[in-house]
Formats: structure tokens, C-alpha cells, sequence
């Protein structure tokens, strides 16, 4: 992969499930691509779950092939399981970071994972909020930094 930042073209996967902490997660995403010069393309799913499947299908469609001329050099994926009342959390937050690790690992994609997994949307939010440490800034940073490997 090149480490030449003007190249670098970022695939963000985002879960709108919950709109307000994906909001915020793609505030700080963006902003620490924009730090960087890299260029993005943003990519809508409903759920968590669907996030790992909008990958693959990426990767199926060669957005990722062909180095150093590849169309998207890393992605990060954003989103938010919240638990509830039913063994469903516990599912969607496994199955979700399963999903995309495993896809990353086999294709040798760099990843920022930003997919929240807490137990209440207060958690969420914190974790969300640009003013408190954002995981969207951190998952782009972390995607960045793989793409210098």
C-alpha cells in the first residue's frame, strides 16, 4: 500500500441505524481524513449487520485489487449496537466485528473499526461526541496508520 497521502482513497462503510451517533462518528472520521489529505467515499447501510456484507461486496466488485492502483486503499466501518433486552445485541455486535476483521484479514484491507458496542446510548454517544475523544476519529487514524503497513 502507499503511504503517499494524496493517494490515499478511504472507503467509509456507515450504519444510520442510529443517526444521531453515526452523525457524530462520521464529524470525527471526516475530520481526521481531512487532517490527512485523504479522500473518502461514504456508503449507507440500515443495521450493523449489513455492514461486514457491504464490504465483501466491495471487495467482490475489485475496489480494493490491483495495489497500488486500487480504487479505495483502507476502509473504516461505523455504526452502533446498543443493548437491549434480547440475546439480538449480543449477536449483531459479535457477528458485525467478526465480519469485517475477517474480511480485512483475508484481503489484506486496512481496517478502522468504529462499530460501538455499549449498553446504553448515553455510552454511545460519549463515545460518539467530537468534545469527548471521538471512535469515528479514532477508526480513521487507526485505518491511516494500517495503510502505512
Amino acid at each position: 500500500m502507499t503511504s503517499n497521502s494524496a493517494t490515499r482513497h478511504i472507503l467509509i462503510i456507515v450504519s444510520r441505524y442510529y443517526e444521531d451517533i453515526a452523525s457524530e462518528l462520521m464529524k470525527g472520521a471526516k475530520e481526521a481524513l481531512a487532517a490527512s489529505d485523504a479522500t473518502y467515499e461514504e456508503f449507507e447501510v440500515p443495521g450493523a449487520l449489513e455492514i461486514p456484507q457491504a464490504l465483501a461486496a466491495a471487495v467482490d466488485n475489485g475496489l480494493f485489487d490491483d495495489e497500488p492502483d486500487c480504487y479505495f486503499h483502507g476502509v473504516i466501518v461505523l455504526g452502533c449496537v446498543i443493548r437491549g433486552e434480547t440475546s439480538h445485541y449480543d449477536i449483531v455486535a459479535n457477528e458485525s466485528a467478526s465480519g469485517v476483521l475477517r474480511q480485512a484479514i483475508k484481503e489484506c484491507i486496512p481496517l478502522g473499526n468504529g462499530i460501538l458496542t455499549v449498553e446504553t446510548k448515553e455510552q454511545a454517544m460519549k463515545r460518539a461526541a467530537t468534545s469527548d475523544g471521538n471512535k469515528g476519529k479514532d477508526a480513521a487514524n487507526a485505518c491511516l496508520r494500517l495503510i502505512e503497513l
